[in-house]
């Protein structure tokens, strides 16, 4: 049986990739991207708390996330995760890799992102109503 806690991280996930598809159209690049991130991270924690059944690492790295998790992704989705890792702060803050995000992060690199995490979420979500 799944602990409530882990599918309360997961509907989190779900709602946060909603929230990054909204902002997408509406071109808030940079929101879409955080989001997408917060997105994944809720995933993997999740599935950490739902599956592993442990406590997941108070940490924003996707790739330890995932590592932590034991997923395995292609290696082309384990490269989009490395690049959207940092972007937990690039996209919120001025000049923390980007002068000002919000004009900066162009639409390819948020769809991208917004790809991949699409890809985590119902991959985790998945996992979830099989184990149901």
């Amino acid at each position: 049986m799944i602990r409530e806690e882990a599918l309360d991280w997961l509907e989190g996930a779900l709602v946060d990739l909603n929230e990054a598809k909204e902002a997408f159209k509406r071109g808030s690049y940079h929101l879409a991207v955080f989001l997408s991130h917060q997105a994944v991270e809720k995933a993997l924690k999740a599935y950490i708390i739902g599956f592993k059944r442990v406590r997941p690492p108070r940490s924003h790295d996707l790739l330890e996330l995932l590592h932590v998790a034991g997923l395995e992704l292609e290696v082309s989705d384990v490269e989009l995760l490395t690049e959207l890792s940092p972007y937990y702060v690039i996209a919120r803050y001025p000049n923390a890799g980007l002068r000002k995000p919000w004009r900066e992060i162009a639409e390819g690199t948020a769809r991208r992102f917004l790809s991949i995490a699409e890809k985590v979420v119902h991959l985790v979500k998945q996992m979830f109503n099989h184990s149901s």
